[in-house]
C-alpha cells in the first residue's frame, strides 16, 4: 500500500495544481488523459490494429513463393527398389496462375517406367492456370481482400473502443463531480447553521429570544450533519468508481486519495476535451463515422465472401504445361515438342453444396446491409436529439441559476427580518431548505448538462487525439 501512494503522488504531482492548502486538483483533461494512455481497455483497443495487420499478413502468406523437396528410397533384401528425388520452386500468382520449376532425380531396380528420368536428372520450367473456378476469384484472392477490409475495420473499431471508454471515464468524472459539489453545499450551510445555533443560544441565554427557538436550531444543524454524512458516503463511492479508470504504467491501479478533488469550472474545457466543440447540426456528417465504417468494411468482406462462393459454380478447369530439358543453363534447350501437360476437369452435377453456400452468403451480406441501414438512421436521430438536449439544457441553466440566486435573497431577507425580530426561526430553516433544494437541483441540471456532452461525443465516436 506505501507503493501505490508513493507512486500515487508521483502520478499527481505533475497532474495537478494546488488549490488550497493541501488539495489537489485533477483537472478533466489531464484524467482523460491518463484513461486514454494507461487504462488496459485503451491499450487492448490498440492490440485490434496489430491484430488486423497479421491478419493481414497472414494472408499475403498465401502468395509466398515455395520450395518443395520430396525424397523418397526403398531398399529390401539387398536390392534397391527406388531411390526418388523431386524437387520444385512454386510462385503462386494474382489470377490463378501459378510458375513453377522442378527437378526430378529417379534410379532403382523396380523404378515405375514413368519416373524414368536422365542420370543427371530432368528440369522442367512451366506454369498452370485455373480457366473456370478460381481464374477471377480464389481463395488466397479472397482471404488478402478480407484481411485488407478487416485492417481498415479494426482501426474504425479501435477509435469505437477508445471512445466508449473515455465516455465511461467522463461520466464517473462528471459523477464525482457532483458528488463533491453536493458535499461542499452541505458543508456550507452546516457551517451556517452551526453560526446560527451559536448566535441563538446567546441571545436566548441573554433573554432576547425563547429557549425553545435553541431546540429548533439544534434540529436544523442536526439535519445539516446528517446530510452532510450522507453526501460524504456517496463522494467516496463516487471515488472509487473514479478509480477504476485511473492507472499508471506497468498496469499499476490508481486509488484515488482523500485530498484529491474534481475541478469545479469545467464548462469550457468539456467541449475542448472532447473536440465536440465548433460542431453545429447543420455542419455534422456520418460519412467517416466509425461505426459505419466498421459495418462498411464488414460488408465489403461479405461481398468478397459472395463473390468467391459464387465462383465455386463454375467448373474447375486446371490446365498444366511444363518445358522439359536436360541442361537448363541453355534457354534454348526448352522446346516446345518435349513436355509435360495435363488438363484437369471438375463439376458436381447438382451443385446443391454451391448453390446453398452463395445462398447463405447473400443473406449475411443483407442482414450486414440492414444493420448499416438501421445503425445509420439511429445514429442520425440520436445525433439530432442530443443537439435539441444541449439547446434545452442551456436555457435550463440560466433559468436554475436565477431560481438559486431569487431563493438566496429571500433568505437573506428573512435572515434580516430576524435580527429586527420580525420572522422566526421556522422561516429561515425553510427558506434555507428551499435554497438547498434549488442548490441541488442546480447540481443535478449542470450534472445532466455535461452527461448529454458525454453522450454526444460517444454518439460521435470520436477519438481525441489532444489527449
Amino acid at each position: 500500500m506505501r507503493k501505490y501512494s508513493t507512486l500515487i503522488l508521483m502520478l499527481f504531482t505533475f497532474a495537478m495544481t494546488a488549490q488550497v492548502q493541501d488539495s489537489l486538483v485533477l483537472k478533466f483533461n489531464e484524467y482523460l488523459g491518463y484513461v486514454k494512455k494507461y487504462h488496459p481497455i485503451a491499450k487492448q483497443a490498440e492490440l485490434t490494429l496489430s491484430i488486423g495487420q497479421a491478419n493481414l499478413m497472414k494472408a499475403r502468406g498465401g502468395f509466398d513463393p515455395k520450395i518443395e523437396v520430396d525424397y523418397d528410397r526403398k531398399e529390401f533384401k539387398g536390392s534397391e527398389y527406388y531411390d526418388r528425388l523431386n524437387a520444385a520452386f512454386k510462385i503462386p500468382t494474382w489470377y490463378g496462375v501459378e510458375l513453377k520449376g522442378t527437378f526430378e532425380q529417379n534410379d532403382g531396380d523396380f523404378l515405375n517406367p514413368a519416373d524414368s528420368v536422365p542420370s543427371d536428372g530432368l528440369y522442367s520450367a512451366g506454369v498452370s492456370v485455373s480457366l473456370g473456378q478460381g481464374l477471377w476469384i480464389n481463395d488466397r484472392m479472397a482471404t488478402l481482400k478480407q484481411a485488407k477490409y478487416f485492417r481498415e475495420q479494426s482501426k474504425a473499431d479501435r477509435d469505437l473502443l477508445v471512445n466508449q471508454i473515455l465516455y465511461d471515464a467522463a461520466l464517473a468524472y462528471f459523477d464525482w463531480l457532483r458528488a463533491y459539489n453536493e458535499a461542499s453545499i452541505y458543508q456550507n450551510f452546516l457551517r451556517n447553521a452551526d453560526i446560527r445555533f451559536e448566535g441563538i443560544k446567546r441571545r436566548a441565554e441573554s433573554g432576547d429570544i425563547a429557549a425553545i427557538d435553541t431546540v429548533e436550531a439544534k434540529i436544523a444543524m442536526q439535519t445539516r450533519a446528517l446530510s452532510l454524512e450522507q453526501a460524504k458516503v456517496k463522494l467516496m463511492k463516487r471515488s472509487l468508481e473514479l478509480s477504476n479508470f485511473l492507472w499508471m504504467n506497468d498496469n499499476i491501479p490508481v486509488e484515488l486519495q482523500p485530498n484529491v478533488i474534481p475541478d469545479t469550472d469545467i464548462d469550457g474545457e468539456i467541449d475542448t476535451t472532447l473536440e465536440i466543440s465548433g460542431r453545429p447540426l447543420d455542419s455534422f456528417t456520418l460519412e467517416n463515422h466509425p461505426k459505419l465504417l466498421s459495418l462498411g468494411y464488414k460488408i465489403d468482406g461479405l461481398r468478397v465472401e459472395k463473390n468467391l462462393k459464387a465462383n465455386k459454380l463454375l467448373p474447375k478447369i486446371d490446365l498444366e504445361y511444363n518445358f522439359l530439358t536436360e541442361t537448363p543453363e541453355f534457354i534454348n534447350s526448352f522446346e516446345t515438342q518435349e513436355y509435360k501437360g495435363g488438363l484437369t476437369f471438375r463439376l458436381p452435377l447438382f451443385l446443391r453444396k454451391e448453390r446453398g453456400d452463395l445462398k447463405l452468403a447473400k443473406f449475411k451480406l443483407r442482414d450486414a446491409q440492414f444493420d448499416l441501414d438501421n445503425a445509420e438512421i439511429e445514429l442520425k436521430n440520436k445525433i439530432v436529439a442530443l443537439y435539441r438536449e444541449l439547446e434545452s439544457f442551456e436555457t435550463q441553466n440560466v433559468l436554475i441559476d436565477e431560481i438559486v440566486m431569487n431563493y438566496s435573497t429571500l433568505l437573506s431577507a428573512e435572515e434580516r427580518k430576524f435580527s429586527f425580530g420580525e420572522s422566526s426561526l421556522f422561516l429561515i430553516n425553510s427558506r434555507e431548505s428551499k435554497l438547498i433544494d434549488s442548490e441541488l437541483k442546480l447540481i443535478e441540471v449542470q450534472n445532466k448538462f455535461y452527461t448529454a456532452k458525454a453522450k454526444l461525443f460517444n454518439s460521435l465516436a470520436v477519438n481525441p487525439e489532444n489527449l
